[in-house]
Parts: C-alpha cells; structure tokens; sequence
C-alpha cells in the first residue's frame, strides 16, 4: 500500500466527520477555541484509534461487526441530527445547551463517524499492513479537515443564524441515511 493509497484512504473516511464539523459550526456550536479544538481533535483521535481497535480485532469478529455497523452509525447520527433539527425550530430564547462539542454527544459523533474506519482497520490487518503509519495518517487528516470545516461552517452561521442548526441537523440525518442506505444495497 502506497503514501498515496492512504492519504486517499484518510481523505475518504475524513468527509463524515468534517460533514459533522461543518454541520456544528454552523449551527452556532464550536465558536470558541475549545470547543474547535474538542472537535477536531476528538474527531481525528477517534478515526486513529479505530483502525487499530479493527486491526487488533482482526478477523474474529468482522463478520458480526459488519452485520450492524451501519445501523450502529445510522442509529447516532440520526438521535444527534433530530435533536439538532427539533432545537433548531424551538423559538423559545433561551440558550441551547446541547453542544455536540461535549459529553456523550462528542463520543456518540465520534463513534458514528469512524465506524469505517473500524473496518478499514480489519481490512489493513487481513494485507498484513502495519497499522501505525496509516492510522496516524487518518487521524491527522480527518483533525485537519474538521478544524477547516468548522471554520467554513462558522461562517455560514453567520450569514444563516438559526437555520444552520436545522439544516446541520439534517446533514447528519443525511449521512446516517446514506451510510445505512449504502451498506443495505451493496451486493
């Protein structure tokens, strides 16, 4: 496997959690440097530690992990993305409170949007690839494209306000379904 192979590798699993960063940021989440920094790096930490863990699983439990791992990422994405969508219409004043930079909202995002990255794991310990080099490489990648997401979506919010936060909560609602709807038509 080549530099190249993996950086493709990186770039690709990278579009869900940016997808996420973007969606956040612009719904008015992520404004200070904390909460970018807690996304960015949670996103990039997971997308490293999940090809390990796949790769330390090996061949054992591809099979049963398959089986669910969609519905597992479809599951998350769409309780965090209603959410997103039902505070997004609520027209009362008060502050939101549910930050997807935080908590176990933080973890389940970070879950949902590595679980490909699980199996890209699995996949690397089958080539007999040693793990280290490629799961850095995913991770550092899918940091630098969440904290650039974040920054494009902060600007949308801007311009948008409250709508971004329904239209981000969709966007998760989206790439569950479509991460659902790709693994239940493949052949």
């Amino acid at each position: 496997m080549t530099t190249l192979d993996m950086i493709i590798i990186a770039l690709g699993l990278a579009m869900d959690a940016s997808a996420v960063s973007l969606a956040a940021a612009a719904a008015g989440f992520a404004k200070d440097g904390r909460a970018k920094f807690r996304l960015s790096f949670h996103f990039g930490l997971f997308q490293f530690m999940m090809p390990v863990l796949g790769w330390l699983m090996g061949m054992a439990f591809v099979s049963y992990f398959k089986s669910v791992d969609h519905w597992i990422a479809f599951l998350l994405l769409g309780f965090v993305g209603a959410r997103m969508v039902r505070e997004g219409m609520d027209k009362s004043p008060e502050i939101r409170k549910k930050d997807p930079s935080r908590g176990m909202t933080m973890v389940m995002l970070s879950i949902a949007t590595s679980i490909d990255a699980l199996a890209i794991g699995l996949s690397l310990a089958m080539l007999e690839v040693n793990i280290l080099y490629p799961s850095i490489m995913i991770g550092v990648i899918t940091g630098g494209l969440s904290l650039l997401a974040i920054k494009i979506g902060a600007r949308l919010g801007m311009a948008f306000g409250k709508r971004m936060e329904i239209f981000g909560g969709l966007v998760l609602i989206l790439i569950g379904s479509r991460i659902l709807f790709s693994h239940l038509t493949q052949v």
